[in-house]
């Protein structure tokens, strides 16, 4: 049993994660709004389940696993009742961005092309390139081998790179 201080420090470590959260939930998701539902559940789930933390590692990590565990099964219960379960990437809605004029031009054009991204090649890059996790943690967040972070990460460099260039070859 945690003390009401161990209770409290958790719940203000999980607030201070929602913004990274967020982002994250919308690599998997592609949606604004579905992602907003998915950091809600996986917030209440970690807030019902905060025992079931160990207190080792980071929280973050914690936190992602089940968050992509949620999603997992939100994406399977989608297919049963619809056949369908993604949302095209074409259709989410913009983080904001806290920059002005061309860097938050720049930054949504560089978010689009990553949400355009297979969501294997997108999640691993947000939780690498945006949030800074290793890719033992992304491996172990994601539930796969750190040979296939490796390898998608990679992936996603080439086509971001590729969707650079032809992005500045078009202004040319």
């Amino acid at each position: 049993m945690r003390s009401a201080v161990e209770q409290n420090d958790f719940r203000r470590d999980l607030v201070s994660l929602l913004p990274k959260l967020r982002r994250f939930a919308l690599s998997l998701t592609r949606n604004a709004a579905d992602a907003d539902d998915l950091v809600q559940e996986a917030c209440e789930r970690a807030l019902t389940r905060h025992h079931l933390w160990n207190g080792e590692g980071r929280l973050e990590s914690w936190v992602y696993a089940l968050t992509r565990n949620l999603w997992v099964d939100e994406v399977r219960k989608r297919k049963v009742r619809t056949g369908a379960g993604l949302v095209d990437a074409g259709e989410h809605d913009e983080l904001v961005v806290d920059a002005s004029g061309e860097k938050a031009v720049f930054a949504s054009q560089v978010q689009a092309m990553i949400l355009s991204m297979p969501e294997g090649l997108a999640s691993v890059f947000v939780l690498v390139n945006v949030e800074g996790h290793s890719y033992r943690e992304a491996a172990d967040i994601l539930g796969i081998p750190i040979g296939t972070v490796m390898s998608r990460l990679s992936a996603a460099r080439i086509r971001l790179a590729a969707m650079m260039n032809r992005t500045s070859e078009r202004r040319a």
